[in-house]
């Protein structure tokens, strides 16, 4: 199972941008965590998803976009077909809830590979990240 998960936003206030994706397109806060070292804002536009990470771009011009969330099952074999393509990937990291690891696409796009854990995703986020049933 290979899907596209998330855009992952770089927002400058995260309750402002909060308020703005809240108020202006419905979206709804689905998870509110600290992960990989920062504020993590998890949020649904519809069927859509959004993630937002409270830091701001980290130089002038730089886009808004972060990366893009790709969530999968089959995490050690992607990062090892890309490997063998040439492609720039970090080796596989852990957090508490998931295993991730970055890979650099084409124009430099940033992509998070991921693979939920779900034996320790909250079972309210199971739905939000597509485990069981």
């Amino acid at each position: 199972m290979i899907n596209l998960h998330h855009t992952h936003l770089m927002a400058t206030d995260v309750e402002a941008t909060i308020a703005f994706w809240r108020d202006g397109f419905r979206a709804e806060v689905v998870y509110d965590v600290d992960f990989a070292g920062a504020r993590n804002v998890f949020m649904t536009i519809g069927t859509g998803r959004i993630h937002l990470y409270d830091q701001p771009p980290r130089a002038l011009g730089q886009a808004t976009v972060h990366h893009v969330g790709v969530q999968t099952d089959e995490l050690e074999s992607i990062v090892a077909r890309l490997r063998n393509m040439g492609v720039s990937v970090t080796d596989i990291r852990s957090e508490p809830t998931a295993q991730y690891a970055m890979a650099e696409g084409p124009d430099r796009l940033l992509i998070e590979i991921f693979q939920p854990d779900p034996a320790r995703v909250p079972p309210h986020l199971h739905e939000y990240f597509g485990i069981g049933g």
